[in-house]
């Protein structure tokens, strides 16, 4: 997969772009965005697009496999000061630019790379959010990173909550409800 500059530097000019997904050799899966192969994993095109943002939220609890509940959306999280994106499918959460690079993974999901935040770091943002959630679905991530303490890094949790904003109110939380 490749973005149009990158296809114009393997290719050539737009012409030949043009003549390849004529042909069927090359798909063009959204604008600027090119493959080889016909099925490509939307979320592998949205990071390809967005390279960027991270997953976060619901999508990153669904990725973690804390809940099984499928997202509507896809929830991206950006610096703050990033532009908008303005796609229906994804939903945008703006950071403050000194907490969103704290507990990025980058991972390979089908083969394609994605960036989502860490499994510590998403408990965070559970126990920063809780208000925005219903309160089953809370629950029941919250019953699921109970089950899997031990697999998770204490200090790591301990250091993110404590870089975060409103980090009294979290760490407060963190010793009320996890630990």
């Amino acid at each position: 997969m490749f973005t149009r500059k990158e296809a114009l530097a393997r290719f050539g000019s737009d012409y030949q772009i043009k003549k390849r997904v004529r042909e069927g050799k090359l798909f063009q899966l959204d604008r600027g965005i090119y493959s080889e192969s016909e099925t490509v994993p939307e979320l592998a095109v949205i990071f390809r697009k967005y390279p960027r943002a991270v997953l976060t939220m619901e999508s990153a609890f669904y990725f973690h496999g804390l809940t099984d509940v499928v997202p509507d959306e896809y929830e991206l999280a950006t610096e703050r000061n990033a532009p908008k994106i303005s796609d229906k499918k994804i939903r945008q959460y703006f950071v403050p630019e000194e907490f969103f690079d704290i507990g990025v993974s980058e991972v390979k999901t089908g083969g394609y790379p994605l960036r989502v935040y860490d499994r510590e770091r998403m408990l965070i943002e559970l126990l920063r959010f809780q208000s925005k959630f219903p309160f089953d679905y809370y629950k029941e991530v919250l019953h699921n990173y109970r089950k899997r303490l031990p697999a998770l890094n204490i200090q790591k949790i301990q250091d993110y909550a404590l870089s975060a904003p409103n980090s009294r109110i979290v760490s407060k939380r963190l010793q009320a409800e996890v630990f």
